[in-house]
């Protein structure tokens, strides 16, 4: 596609697109001419640098134009445009991409998510026995979705990798893990030959998922150090010298 041609009625009218610029901008901010550039056929922009203080970077841009045979430049629009390195606002994220773990409140909502790659159609066959079965439990019980092999994967993950994991310090401090610990109640269905659920209510993790290789002090099989109690003899005190020491 051919460059628009030049126009020396456009491209030299500068103080026209200045006075236009100053017209809706703060006093004193419509600062050098930056350059013009041909939109179309009788169609110019100017560029004017911006001085405002909270707008560094950004220009004032001025579009002029020019009826067929017309000697004279009229204004068509005047805008504020960001520059290179100008301060522009942050990318607008859809709230559903906003949240965060911890964000939901006791009156919040999560949006609804009808292509959630982490869920499927509860009466849809994943090939494991144990899930199918839930599935179809589930399904009974009225709901539409359960979790995928995805979300299973997406939440053994979080879970491993997370407080309650067997890479955190309360587990590497731990005399036993829960695997052993008679409060450790295993998880329904794929998730549990790696997971269970803490049921006693003196461990930090209580009513919370474990992994079999976490642990902490309140495992059900182990006992505080017990230490043989140390005998301190008694002072001997001496009648005799102190009855003496009176009597002086």
């Amino acid at each position: 596609m051919a460059a628009p041609r030049s126009d020396a009625v456009l491209t030299s009218a500068v103080e026209v697109a200045r006075l236009a610029a100053e017209e809706i901008a703060e006093p004193g901010t419509v600062g050098d001419h930056v350059g013009v550039a041909m939109e179309g056929d009788r169609v110019a922009t100017h560029s004017f640098a911006c001085t405002a203080r909270a707008y560094p970077g950004w220009r004032w841009a001025v579009t002029l134009a020019r009826p067929p045979r017309a000697r004279k430049a009229t204004v068509s629009e005047v805008h504020l445009l960001p520059g290179e390195g100008a301060l522009l606002s942050p990318e607008w994220v859809p709230y559903a991409e906003r949240l965060a773990p911890g964000d939901v409140g006791p009156q919040d909502r999560t949006p609804y998510v009808e292509d959630d790659p982490r869920l499927e159609p509860g009466w849809e066959a994943t090939g494991e026995e144990d899930v199918d079965q839930a599935a179809l439990w589930e399904l009974g019980l009225g709901r539409p979705r359960v979790l995928s092999a995805e979300g299973r994967e997406a939440a053994a993950t979080r879970w491993w990798e997370g407080e309650h994991g067997p890479s955190s310090e309360t587990a590497r401090k731990a005399p036993a893990p829960c695997s052993t610990c008679g409060y450790f109640v295993p998880m329904a269905g794929a998730l549990r030959s790696v997971f269970g659920v803490c049921a006693n209510e003196w461990s930090p993790a209580d009513g919370s998922v474990v992994t079999l290789g976490f642990g902490c002090g309140a495992h059900s099989e182990v006992d505080v150090e017990r230490r043989p109690p140390e005998r301190i003899d008694p002072p001997v005190l001496d009648d005799a010298a102190e009855i003496e020491f009176v009597e002086r």
